[in-house]
């Protein structure tokens, strides 16, 4: 059984609906075992990332990079990249803000080079925006056009679920892609 889990950090319930959608996603594929953490828990026992081997993180874009609660989830784990023990394992990244692009390929990059720093192996995405296939912007998956991992847009001000229908078809679609990497890394 491969243990994926997704850590997230969301003030207002927009990351946290785009990382259930994620985790449905993830959970389509066999002997996957999906675990949706937030990040105040995981920089609380950064030690419990141990018990995985695979990781989507996910965090709001706020002015330009990860927020301030994910950041120290992100640095609480500096015990475990001195000695490296994340090394080898999986992960891939998700971020989510009001507009269409504001500064989230930043977010990914931050994400991106943090799991570098650990030795882990990145996963993208590589869901083709079906816009260009005549499907109408709103359904199409990866209409944002992100391939270095997950964009969403939430309009600011609106309820935690309200998302274009492409945004959370991506969510999924990418959640399968990360559990079904993580599967052929496994060797299943």
């Amino acid at each position: 059984m491969n243990r994926l889990a997704i850590i997230y950090h969301s003030a207002h319930g927009h990351t946290e609906h785009i990382a259930w959608q994620i985790g449905e996603g993830a959970r389509a594929v066999a002997d996957t075992q999906v675990h949706l953490l937030r990040a105040e828990a995981v920089a609380a026992d950064p030690g419990q990332l141990l018990a995985f081997d695979g990781f989507i993180l996910g965090s709001p874009t706020y002015f330009g990079g990860v927020s301030g609660p994910f950041k120290s989830f992100m640095d609480a784990t500096g015990p475990i990249w001195r000695n490296q023990q994340l090394k080898g394992r999986l992960a891939a990244g998700f971020t989510v803000s009001s507009l269409a692009a504001g500064d989230k390929q930043s977010t990914l990059m931050a994400l991106f080079v943090f799991c570098m720093q650990h030795g882990l192996l990145w996963v993208g995405n590589p869901i083709l925006p079906e816009q260009h296939a005549g499907v109408p912007y709103e359904e199409a998956a990866n209409r944002l056009g992100s391939w270095s991992g997950l964009m969403a847009q939430s309009t600011h001000g609106t309820p935690a679920d309200h998302f274009a229908p492409g945004d959370v078809k991506t969510a999924r679609l990418f959640g399968r892609h990360v559990a079904e990497s993580l599967r052929r890394l496994a060797g299943a």
